[in-house]
């Protein structure tokens, strides 16, 4: 498989976004990962990088300087172009590239926006219908408006690491993966998505804040908000389950396995399997969900000492069989050569055109009409400066001119 480098006609692109135009200042991860989602439903999605670009470009293994794995896999389906915003024709050209946006998304801090003269009401001036997307740390109605945020810092705050520790862990860590980024992300194309929804029925544009640290919170007190829910207090915080110290891949004779022992059904089932049927018929600590809970410390202690008793392969087959779901402890090595994914072909090797052979993933969704489609590969850095301005309006002398100044850089001019 390969991409074409040439610049497709949006009507020739599938996906349920097609037609819709994204100016795109994000950079780092939450952003990029939000537009990316967007670009790969059939958005046009037009990355507008300063001149030393991306920082991402520069992180992780990198066959070439600036494209970096990170970047690659947070960027493809777009275009990228560079202007210099602090330059009087750089941020010219971003308002024009505006007039005829659907969104202008960002991620840096409301008060550097302002800076730039590109606020909302600056924006909304050019292009009173268009939604104007931020996502950053805080909302700017309290204290912390102006904080700069961070993946670690945003798990801290929201109680990631405490609830580790809680979990029987030796210290506070942070996930082993950039998870509040990734969730900010999902939480900040779907505001995007929504907002258009929105401005397809009544036709009107406005400013949308998507805030990481109010986003986790909601999300990690759905959950782990548990007696403290109620005024007053009927018991502690903390969904007990979650928490559980045993709650964890478990360890058999020769390796660990994944085992959810959940419902009635499924306990009643595994007492089966190990010989025991009589301890969910008469043991009152395993035989209603809310007994387990109260108990959950001696029920997953139980569950794994059991497991300790067989190999893996043997679990596997007997917890199947029962259909108790269970699996095994997947290294990235294993993931790449799941045959379940391997069957869907989730995994494709594509020919970048300047990184050469790469691996690249499907995108995670599966549609009976608008199937979306991955467009283009990763940009490289103002590899559509030219193609972009043109399509702006711009005559090549004036796109001569703003190469020349440094207000726009990068790709060819012609």
């Amino acid at each position: 498989m390969s991409w074409s480098v040439q610049a497709q006609r949006r009507s020739d692109v599938p996906g349920p976004l097609n037609g819709v135009k994204v100016v795109d200042l994000t950079s780092v991860i939450m952003g990029p990962y939000a537009t990316q989602l967007l670009a790969d439903y059939g958005a046009d999605v037009i990355k507008v990088e300063s001149p030393e670009g991306d920082v991402m470009r520069r992180s992780g293994p990198a066959r070439h300087e600036g494209m970096g794995h990170f970047y690659l896999t947070t960027n493809r389906s777009k275009r990228s172009i560079v202007l210099d915003l602090k330059k009087p024709r750089g941020k010219e050209a971003l308002l024009k590239l505006c007039e005829t946006a659907d969104v202008l998304a960002y991620n840096i801090r409301p008060q550097a926006m302002d800076r730039l003269g590109l606020s909302y009401d600056a924006v909304r001036a050019v292009n009173p219908s268009i939604i104007y997307a931020g996502a950053f740390g805080f909302s700017q109605r309290g204290p912390y408006a102006a904080r700069p945020a961070y993946d670690d810092l945003i798990q801290g705050m929201s109680g990631i690491p405490w609830l580790g520790e809680q979990a029987g862990g030796d210290m506070p860590r942070y996930a082993p993966f950039v998870l509040v980024d990734r969730m900010a992300g999902l939480q900040f194309m779907n505001a995007v998505t929504c907002a258009l929804y929105h401005r397809c029925a009544t036709g009107e544009g406005q400013r949308v804040d998507v805030p990481m640290f109010e986003g986790m919170v909601s999300m990690l007190l759905g959950e782990h908000l548990a007696g403290h829910l109620y005024e007053p207090p009927i018991g502690p915080a903390c969904y007990q389950r979650s928490i559980a110290e045993d709650r964890r891949p478990l360890q058999t004779r020769d390796g660990y396995i994944c085992v959810m022992v959940y419902s009635d059904k499924q306990w009643r089932s595994f007492f089966d399997v190990i010989g025991q049927p009589e301890v969910f018929r008469d043991d009152a600590r395993f035989n209603t969900h809310g007994a387990r809970l109260v108990h959950i410390k001696h029920v997953y202690g139980l569950l794994r000492e059991t497991i300790r008793t067989r190999d893996t392969a043997e679990w596997l087959e007997l917890l199947g069989k029962a259909d108790i779901p269970c699996s095994r402890v997947n290294s990235i090595d294993d993931i790449l050569n799941d045959e379940h994914l391997q069957a869907i072909g989730f995994f494709r090797e594509v020919e970048h055109p300047t990184e050469g052979r790469i691996k690249d993933t499907a995108i995670p969704s599966e549609w009976s009409k608008t199937v979306p489609e991955v467009q283009r590969p990763a940009p490289g850095l103002g590899e559509h400066t030219g193609e972009v301005l043109r399509e702006a309006g711009y005559s090549e002398e004036t796109i001569a001119e703003m190469f020349g100044d440094g207000s726009a850089s990068g790709g060819p001019q012609a």
